[in-house]
This record gives structure tokens, sequence and C-alpha cells, in this order.
């Protein structure tokens, strides 16, 4: 890590494990004491340890480290406002006033787009899609419009959860015919660009929607091969039991939630 210089996301991957928030704050506090990290890199790994105080509902804790954040640089840059904005908004989100959260994304966005980071930018607009009601499908529309400028695979990788976030608003709308391209497209971008996890999530939401269409055999067929895989996943083994009944309803919850 070089001066003034922003961690890399795969840095970032690395340190971060999403189903053990309390030991990612450990890896980010312990990466903070590496001799070759400086102010700005500090500031960056405080805005983790903040989403990870988020995700664990310690929202004053969180609250606390976007300050330190901030203090951290006497200058910050575009990237590390457009960090602060996003985790912000985030924990809005987790605080349930998501209307206060819009500003900060827009915000995140703008900044993202002045330190020409596509990937931060991709980020605020996936955030936009899920926390502006109303306007969903438009932020999606802008991101999907970005996706097509970007080259590096991990950023590609925004194109899973824009699509999926996109497929479960319009299947919840009562569209699912509209939805199930886009949780294709989710899948396609897991498959090329995503992890193990959302491959499986991808194929999951395809059966769930596929119920819903009421194609009930091809539902069945793609969670018994999913079942198959991990037999202990709970989302599957409901879906399989619903499958063995009439409801196709539209509330869901998907593996890894």
């Amino acid at each position: 890590m070089t001066d003034s210089m922003p961690i890399s996301q795969a840095k970032l991957d690395a340190l971060w494990d999403f189903s053990d928030p309390a030991a990612t704050i450990d890896r980010f506090r312990e990466a903070m004491e590496d001799d070759g990290v400086d102010a700005v890199a500090r500031a960056e790994l405080t805005t983790q340890v903040a989403r990870a105080w988020g995700l664990l509902g310690n929202f004053d804790e969180a609250e606390s480290e976007l300050a330190i954040a901030e203090d951290e640089v006497d200058e910050p840059s575009e990237h590390l406002l457009a960090r602060i904005a996003l985790e912000r908004g985030r924990l809005r989100v987790a605080e349930g006033a998501p209307d206060e959260a819009v500003p900060l994304f827009t915000l995140a966005a703008r900044h993202a787009a002045a330190d020409g980071s596509q990937y931060l930018a991709l980020d605020a607009l996936h955030m936009l899609a899920l926390a502006d009601n109303g306007h969903q499908e438009e932020w999606a529309a802008e991101g999907f419009s970005m996706l097509g400028t970007v080259t590096d695979p991990r950023t590609l990788r925004w194109g899973v959860a824009l699509h999926n976030n996109l497929a479960w608003f319009l299947h919840d709308s009562g569209r699912p015919e509209e939805a199930m391209p886009h949780f294709q497209q989710a899948l396609a971008a897991a498959e090329e660009y995503g992890t193990a996890d959302q491959r499986f999530i991808g194929r999951w939401a395809i059966g769930r929607c596929l119920r819903t269409l009421g194609r009930v055999d091809e539902a069945r067929q793609i969670q018994e091969g999913l079942a198959a895989e991990r037999p202990r996943d709970r989302f599957v083994k409901e879906e399989l039991d619903a499958l063995g009944g009439e409801d196709t309803g539209t509330a869901h919850g998907t593996p890894g939630e």
C-alpha cells in the first residue's frame, strides 16, 4: 500500500467474511497495524470496520468508526469520501431509514465518478436501486449502462447484484415473466465473474421464479439438484416443501440471507 493510493478491492475481499463480521473486524484492525499502512489506507480500512459493526447491529459503533475515518486524513480523497458515504448510507438502510440513505448513496456515486472508480459507482447505484423506492428500475438501468463500459472482472461482478435485485423487485411486484430474464442474467454473471455462493443462489432464484410461474417440474428439478449439493440448506428444503403444495406466492427468502 503506497502513500495516497486506495487499497485494492482484492485486498478488501480477502479480509472480509460476511458470515462472521466480528472476525472481520479483527482482521481489519490487524491489517491497520501493518508497517506499510498510512493514514489514507487506515481510513479506508476503518470504513470497512464500520460496515462490519453495522452488520452486527451496532450502529453507534459503526457511526463512530466512520467519524474516525473522516478525521484520519486532512484532505480526504474522492475515493475515501465515496467509501464513507456508501457505508453511512448502508447504516441508514440497516436502521430502517432508506429515505435518509438515498442522498448518501447519490453523494457516493458523485464522489466515485470524480474518482474514476467504476467499482464504487456501481456499488452506489446498486444500493440506490435497493433504497430509492419507486425508482428501482431507473437506477438498475443506469447500472447496466455503466456495466457496458467495464472490463475489470471484479467490477463486472456487480452484474450479479444488479440483475438479482431488479429481478426480485419485478418478481415481488407481480411481474415474474419480466423477472426471469434478470434472474438468468444474474446467474450468467455469477458463472462468469462471481463466487460459488452466488452461482448457487442464482440457480435457487431461477427455481423460485419458476415456481411462481407455475413451472413446477422445472423448479423441482433445479431444487433437487441444489439439495444434492447442499443437503442442509434450509431455503432449498423450504422450496422443495413448497413445491409439494399449491403455494406460488411472492414471499421469499434466499440462501445466504
